[in-house]
């Protein structure tokens, strides 16, 4: 999977840590402070998934609590309508 740039990002996380992949997100500026990513598959990771239906999430918290994930297959920032 590789994280890709879409139209509502407004920032990119790990830009200067090259022990990183560059993460392109969009941040609400509200106090939630939402971080929404998105990912590309390949076709291998695409056909794995529909067979066996499974998705790994693998998260970093260096010892604080780990933070809500919340999986999606829609554009969270756009309403009513199914988008990619």
């Amino acid at each position: 999977m590789t994280p890709i740039k879409y139209k509502y990002c407004n920032t990119v996380f790990a830009e200067a840590q090259p022990e990183y992949l560059p993460l392109p997100a969009w941040l609400s500026a509200d106090t939630e402070r939402r971080v929404v990513t998105c990912w590309k598959l390949s076709w291998r990771e695409r056909l794995k998934i529909l067979i066996t239906g499974r998705l790994w999430f693998s998260q970093l918290t260096f010892g604080d609590p780990a933070q809500p994930l919340l999986p999606e297959v829609h554009c969270p920032l756009v309403k009513g309508k199914e988008h990619d």
